[in-house]
């Protein structure tokens, strides 16, 4: 049902309409002033001269006041503070100004000729309609106007006599009808008009609000993301030297003398040192991946040799659990980063292990225009249509409250997808809950042009190295360790726990290679040991760092450096490759 159009509006909708009305005053004083002295001036007679000055005074008069009046009361303040008072002064003024207007033809009418009449009757019609756009935007001021001022001279024509102004003052009737029909539509729609501008401004102030909590949101997620960056990059460090140093220890001890009985249990005790080592690393791939320091190497390489090493590792895991791991043969060609690839396929063929009680496995690659698309299939658990985002996310796990250590940590497709992202290609999922998941990875096909790399061989026994090693490391325990394992690749070993006692060592006896863990005591770095070291022996010295940091900001450092960094736990056959590697021939 459509509210009373007398009725007055709320007061915050009233004082907008209040505010309509009086901005209008301004934009007429100027034109009725002129139009009061025009009519003056026209319509002035003998007869009338006095009473017609008199009209115009008043007319003036009125004008005059409601301009003052409206600058007065046009401040928010103001008309917030008292908006029904000023509807009722306004209804007062507007009578009063309708009267006067309407008194013009009283004045005029008996004197004046038929065309100072029309011009009479032209001047109260026009200012009748006038104020449709002026004043209906409160409509009891407009009708405290109008009806007074049409209803005098309708009632003028009446009494004169004639039909013919019997007709007039009828017509005059019906224009004061049509005039308040314009008006109440003008009204409804200035009302209309107010409160979707009140209904705009509160969305936008509950949007604004929105957005402050979603930024206060977001500030504490990021703030939580940089307390868990650091927490996990604390504990991945205090625990990588513990498993760092007993991997060492445990290569050492596999190559003496052991009975059967205790080279079974070195090699139980290995198989748990590599799984602590493999979740730790884990850790580092994702932390990597957050601190942006990837950088792809991309070559052309053959896929089929990779596919066949992850068969060789992961073909024994999928046979202990009673699953079948099966692989197409291909002779494809790509252009990517080798070991980033190797590293999202490990990850996929973990994830798939990992996730089938029954069944198996597939391995393949099929071209599809101008890219090879990797699939690793599986018949495992699937994933619901709502969760195939989610699981790519950080430590999100399916089917894992009790968190078995056996599933992972939540984080190898979380890293897969952070590598193909870094490398520009696309990793998708597909699956059917309790039937299985497809993972796609596309990779572009290299041209014929391009040169192939050639296949990794892989290093036969070590070879004695032969030359004098200096270990930096504030552990005691990872500085035995490592001169336990150099000694037996053939190095005259020392080893400090501090810059200066290395510089003291290196004085004496000047190594050939120094071996530095990147964070000393002190706040000091591996860097700065290098740094000193090479400044006292030469630029030359070759030189490694190994780290048991997973903090972005030293992960950046460390790769800007431009010295080889190796991270902890590393397992014996990688260090000895990178000494190969740095060591002069």
């Amino acid at each position: 049902m459509r509210a009373n159009p007398l009725r007055l509006a709320e007061s915050r909708i009233l004082v907008e309409q209040l505010r309509l009305v009086l901005g209008n005053v301004g934009s007429t004083v100027v034109p009725i002033c002129l139009l009061a002295v025009l009519v003056l001036f026209s319509l002035s007679s003998d007869s009338n001269a006095a009473a017609l000055r008199t009209w115009c005074a008043a007319a003036m008069l009125a004008n005059l006041y409601a301009f003052y009046y409206a600058r007065k009361h046009l401040p928010d303040a103001i008309l917030a503070r008292q908006p029904h008072r000023i509807v009722w002064a306004l209804i007062a003024q507007r009578a009063v100004s309708g009267l006067v207007w309407g008194a013009l033809i009283w004045i005029t009418f008996d004197t004046a000729s038929l065309a100072g009449r029309i011009l009479a009757i032209a001047v109260v019609a026009g200012m009748a309609g006038g104020a449709v756009s002026t004043q209906s935007a409160v409509l009891p001021v407009f009708i405290a106007f109008v009806f007074p001022a049409v209803s005098i001279v309708a009632l003028k024509l009446w009494l004169m006599g004639d039909p013919a102004y019997h007709a007039l003052g009828l017509v005059c009737l019906l224009y004061l009808v049509s005039l308040f029909d314009q008006a109440r539509s003008s009204a409804r729609a200035a009302r209309t008009t107010i409160e979707l501008r009140f209904e705009n401004t509160g969305l936008m102030e509950k949007l604004r609000q929105e957005t402050l909590v979603a930024e206060d949101a977001r500030r504490q997620a990021e703030q939580g993301n940089v307390a868990k960056s650091k927490f996990l990059a604390a504990a991945s460090h205090d625990l990588r030297q513990p498993i760092h140093a007993q991997g060492l220890f445990l290569d050492v001890l596999s190559r003496t003398e052991l009975t059967p009985h205790q080279r079974e249990l070195v090699a139980c005790v290995g198989s748990a040192s590599q799984a602590s080592a493999e979740m730790l690393n884990t850790l580092l791939d994702f932390s990597r991946i957050e601190a942006g320091v990837i950088e792809p190497q991309v070559r052309a390489f053959r896929l089929q040799p990779l596919l066949n090493k992850i068969e060789r590792e992961f073909e024994p895991q999928a046979d202990a659990r009673g699953l079948t791991y099966r692989s197409r043969e291909n002779t494809l060609v790509v252009l990517s980063d080798p070991a980033l690839v190797e590293l999202i396929l490990r990850n996929l063929v973990s994830n798939a292990i990992n996730y089938t009680r029954c069944g198996g496995l597939l391995v393949a690659c099929r071209k599809h225009g101008d890219d090879a698309v990797l699939e690793v299939w599986d018949t495992g658990i699937g994933i619901e249509q709502t969760q195939q985002r989610e699981v790519f996310r950080e430590f999100h796990q399916l089917g894992n409250p009790e968190r078995d250590r056996h599933k992972g940590l939540g984080l190898g497709l979380a890293i897969a997808d952070g590598l193909a992202r870094t490398l520009g290609h696309d990793l998708s999922l597909a699956s059917t809950l309790h039937r299985g998941s497809v993972f796609r990875l596309a990779l572009p096909i290299a041209s014929a042009s391009l040169p192939v790399e050639p296949v990794a061989m892989e290093h036969g026994k070590p070879q004695m190295l032969g030359a004098r090693a200096l270990v930096i490391d504030d552990d005691e325990t990872v500085r035995t360790a490592m001169i336990h394992l150099l000694r037996d690749w053939g190095c005259e070993c020392e080893a400090a726990e501090s810059i200066e006692e290395a510089l003291a060592l290196a004085a004496r006896h000047a190594p050939d290679l120094v071996i530095s863990d990147y964070r000393l005591r002190e706040k000091r770095t591996g860097l700065e040991a290098i740094a000193a070291l090479r400044e006292l022996l030469g630029s030359d010295l070759p030189a490694l760092l190994i780290t048991g940091d997973t903090a972005p900001d030293r992960l950046r450092e460390a790769l800007a450096s431009g010295i080889p960094l190796l991270h902890k736990p590393i397992t014996p056959s990688h260090l000895y490759r990178a000494l190969v590697t740095i060591l002069p021939p």
